[in-house]
């Protein structure tokens, strides 16, 4: 089998998944409503910053985390912004092992 031909099949599997339909759904909900939509883009953005300072090997200050925790224990106390994050974790995680699978045929050096 071509491989490309099986990265088009991947490519329909997850967007016929239901971590994927899920995900969607709740994109669409959270972006009707702007208050919550720019929440939710500042904590992404602010956890980003975080992770990539992380993964520099850069010492992450105390009052970033609070920060994040803060903005995470606001967030969530909204139920669609709760579903969306558990959500975007699913999908997340779904990417994460799949990669990990390709990652093991690789081994690149």
């Amino acid at each position: 089998m071509n491989v490309y031909d099986c990265a088009h099949q991947l490519a329909k599997a997850l967007r016929d998944s239901q971590e994927y339909k899920n995900f969607n759904r709740l994109k669409e909900e959270v972006s009707g409503n702007k208050e919550l939509q720019e929440m939710l883009n500042d904590f992404q953005q602010k956890q980003l910053e975080i992770q990539t300072q992380q993964l520099f090997g850069n010492e992450v200050e105390e009052d970033g985390m609070e920060e994040i925790q803060k903005l995470y224990q606001i967030i969530s106390k909204d139920p669609k912004a709760a579903e969306y994050l558990q959500a975007q974790m699913v999908l997340s995680k779904m990417m994460a092992d799949i990669y990990g699978i390709l990652g093991e045929v690789i081994k690149v050096v």
